[in-house]
């Protein structure tokens, strides 16, 4: 596929899926760009904002396999990852696969089961499979997690461990429409006469795997690389943070800014999209200071300081 293909798959899926979520252009794209570089989204967000509706109509463009799970602190691992079950005709252990076995995953209310339960999906997000009883499981390709967690203010949250926030690419926020969108969103729900939301087909899974495979050919220049270590770097020596971001920060940027230069139509990354990708990439992967617990958006707050500080190399494409 070539990035002009890429840009029109893109597209197409974007255009598709707006028939449904209205006013969300650049959180879309956000969302297409971490499925194309093989990542998983966190959305932290209040309830009713759209955010099942976005996976479910994410899947339904690209013809995807999709499965929700609603978390709940009763939940288990193996709720999850399925189990051997013996047959009594057979006399044979046969597995039974869960529903993290699909191409689109909603985990919903990822916060709100237990740690253990939590663990459940690492194996999976990381390295595509899974392990029940010593065996090792292969996921299907493509295979994404879209995760929701409430705020953490919210009572029956268990806070999601560092190593399990590093295993999303992206944290993103879908947020309240305005007031013209709202409006929108009545006249839609109006014309259809029915709540639910059906989208027919734009792509296939076959075209997923190219554009995937068109991402890996989008050049980075080693100046832009530079650029992405010393955005890391900062957040490891920045005054309000304990803990600064891992390398899978500098990965997730450097992904998701060749998913961008791919969904324009480039084969080169350019410094906007590396702007772009970094609120995203890394404002949940650093641990505030103490004195800045309780303060809101504390963490993108510092990791655009960083971006707005940090001296942006100019790259001759």
């Amino acid at each position: 596929m070539t990035q002009n293909d890429t840009e029109a798959f893109v597209r197409r899926v974007r255009e598709s899926v707006e028939q449904a979520i209205v006013g969300k252009s650049a959180l879309i794209e956000t969302v297409v760009a971490s499925l194309l570089c093989g990542g998983h989204v966190l959305f932290e967000d209040y309830p009713g904002l759209g955010k099942t509706m976005l996976a479910q109509s994410l899947a339904q463009s690209m013809e995807l396999e999709f499965t929700r799970i609603q978390f709940t602190p009763d939940l288990l691992p193996g709720d999850i990852t399925g189990g051997y079950v013996y047959n009594r005709e057979a006399g044979t252990f046969e597995l039974r696969t869960g529903p993290v076995f699909t191409n689109v995953l909603l985990a919903d209310e990822l916060n709100r089961a237990s740690p253990k339960t939590q663990s459940a999906l690492l194996e999976a997000m990381q390295e595509g499979q899974v392990t029940i009883d010593g065996e090792t499981h292969a996921l299907p390709d493509p295979f994404i997690v879209l995760a929701t967690q409430n705020p953490i203010e919210y009572e029956g949250t268990f806070p999601l461990p560092e190593a399990q926030l590093d295993r999303f690419l992206v944290k993103l926020s879908v947020g309240y429409p305005s007031a013209e969108e709202e409006r929108e969103i009545l006249r839609r729900r109006r014309d259809r006469k029915v709540d639910g939301f059906a989208i027919s087909p734009v792509a296939s899974r076959d075209e997923v795997i190219r554009a995937r495979a068109a991402v890996e050919e989008v050049h980075v220049h080693t100046d832009l690389d530079t650029y992405i270590v010393a955005l890391v770097q900062r957040t490891r020596v920045h005054s309000g943070v304990a803990v600064g971001s891992s390398p899978r920060g500098s990965l997730a940027i450097m992904k998701l800014a060749r998913a961008r230069a791919a969904s324009a139509g480039r084969g080169f990354v350019i410094p906007d999209d590396v702007k772009e990708s970094v609120v995203p990439a890394l404002s949940h992967r650093i641990v505030l200071a103490p004195e800045l617990w309780t303060r809101s958006k504390a963490s993108e707050e510092i990791v655009r300081s960083i971006l707005a500080s940090t001296p942006v190399p100019v790259v001759d494409p």
